[in-house]
């Protein structure tokens, strides 16, 4: 790596933000990100001020053949935001943020996390549908996604994107929307990080007053009662109404099942719609309450603290049947950490109305995101606490569809990763090809850029296929001979 020193030095000098180097005292705080599991060691980093330090932390990856990670909230359990020995873009410093709220609209900067970007907005009574814990970031969590507790009414937070800018692998500041690049506005609803880094996002905005939300605990020895009422119950709620189960131990350390809810309409029509679920059976506690949407959205955050070590399982859940419920309960009933849950949040209404085939997020059913949030402090505990887990997850399967969530999916193959992406993967990968076909931004859930086809010693045959887009043109071309380190 010395052979880049001086280059490191001089690009140092030239950005608005700052660099890290392993020998600074902030080092190691740069480089930590939720998942304590994760210990890896850029050679720089920098912390971006804006667009154009974005662009030269591109270039200077791309010119120089390093691995390149970006990082917005650092807050995904596989930890791909932080490489070993390469160079980390560090958006965490860009939280700048505008609501119209006439147009019902925000500007957001990646650096922003969810309970920030609601701080903005809920001043106006507003919101963008996000996820379900305060401290995630927008920037990964919207690029996979983005199901959280306004997906009925509103979708997800990829459906109410409205435009991007983002800087591509040739050193471009291009906007995507429905009007400008469409195919990469496309693209980036669901399929990550592979086609450039985000530098603002542009969103729609909901009315959204104080909520009708909390919880109902039960001992988790009711679970087969409580959990086929709660799942009759969900499938016929209303799209203002979302929902969650989860099972676990609570502040006491009794196992318990929790049914989470979020109402998002006028406060006495949730009353009357929550009404059945409140009454059907006496919970330990029933804390369903009006709540300011900022304050239930924080909620989680305690029980997720940075630094803990995280290994975590996922998959949709078409139906929760008997047979699944018997066996959650039985494995979390022995669970070898208190802190670890297990999660179904569930996807349905608006989010469920949208073509699969409409953005790359292609999983539109009705269904659970079902979650083994798996986490523990010591890491001598780390092998029984993952054995666990794995465990748990296989005896899920016959359960499970085989798709999953991006943005739960941990270190995982090839095949996981396709399953992320389901049946747009193809879609994307000729759109990796074309934006990305050196694949520079592959320290992700990677999309690996469709190969080019030689052209037949006759020359070019002509196909039923539509034509592939032109490639983009690079500039500072390496020679052909070149080739990439993997990457992190």
């Amino acid at each position: 790596m010395s052979r880049i020193e001086g280059h490191l030095k001089a690009l140092r000098t030239d950005l608005r933000g700052t660099m890290v180097r392993p020998h600074d005292l902030d080092y190691d705080a740069a480089r930590a990100v939720f998942n304590g599991m994760i210990d890896r060691r850029p050679q720089a980093i920098i912390r971006c001020a804006g667009a154009s330090d974005v662009i030269r932390g591109i270039a200077f990856a791309r010119d120089h053949d390093v691995a390149l990670s970006v990082r917005g909230g650092g807050h995904s359990i596989s930890g791909k935001s932080v490489c070993d020995g390469g160079l980390m873009l560090d958006l965490s410093a860009m939280k700048g943020a505008r609501v119209d709220p006439q147009r019902r609209t925000a500007r957001a900067e990646p650096g922003l996390t969810l309970g920030e970007l609601d701080h903005g907005t809920q001043r106006w009574g507003l919101a963008t549908p996000l996820g379900v814990m305060s401290r995630t970031g927008i920037a990964g969590l919207t690029l996979g996604g983005g199901l959280g507790w306004l997906n009925g009414a509103h979708g997800l937070t990829c459906d109410n994107l409205l435009a991007a800018d983002l800087a591509t692998a040739d050193g471009r500041l291009l906007s995507a929307s429905n009007n400008e690049n469409d195919d990469l506005f496309w693209a980036i609803r669901g399929g990550g990080g592979n086609f450039g880094v985000v530098t603002s996002f542009h969103y729609r905005l909901h009315p959204v007053g104080p909520v009708l939300a909390g919880g109902l605990s039960y001992p988790l020895r009711e679970a087969s009662k409580v959990l086929p009422f709660y799942d009759q119950f969900a499938k016929g709620a209303p799209d203002e109404l979302s929902t969650a189960a989860s099972l676990g131990f609570d502040a006491s350390g009794q196992p318990t099942i929790s049914i989470v809810v979020c109402y998002c309409g006028p406060i006495d029509a949730g009353e009357r719609a929550l009404h059945p679920l409140r009454t059907f059976h006496t919970p330990l506690e029933d804390g369903i309450q009006p709540t300011p949407y900022r304050t239930f959205q924080s909620a989680p955050d305690t029980g997720f603290p940075t630094g803990r070590r995280h290994y975590w399982k996922s998959g949709f859940l078409p139906n929760l049947t008997d047979e699944a419920i018997d066996v959650m309960i039985r494995f979390v009933a022995h669970v070898p950490s208190g802190a670890t849950g297990v999660g179904l949040q569930h996807m349905h209404g608006a989010a469920t109305r949208i073509d699969p085939a409409a953005t790359a997020f292609a999983h539109r059913a009705d269904q659970y995101d079902f979650l083994i949030a798996s986490q523990w402090s010591d890491e001598a505990h780390s092998a029984p606490n993952i054995e666990w887990t794995r465990a748990f997850f296989e005896a899920m399967q016959p359960h499970l569809d085989s798709s999953v969530y991006v943005n739960n999916l941990g270190d995982e193959a090839d095949p996981r990763v396709r399953a992320a992406y389901g049946a747009n993967y193809k879609r994307l990968a000729d759109l990796k090809a074309t934006y990305d076909p050196d694949n520079l931004f592959r320290s992700n859930h990677n999309i690996k850029p469709t190969p080019i086809a030689p052209i037949p010693a006759d020359g070019p045959r002509r196909t039923s296929h539509p034509e592939p887009l032109a490639p983009i043109p690079r500039r500072n071309d390496r020679s052909a001979g070149n080739t990439r380190r993997p990457g992190c």
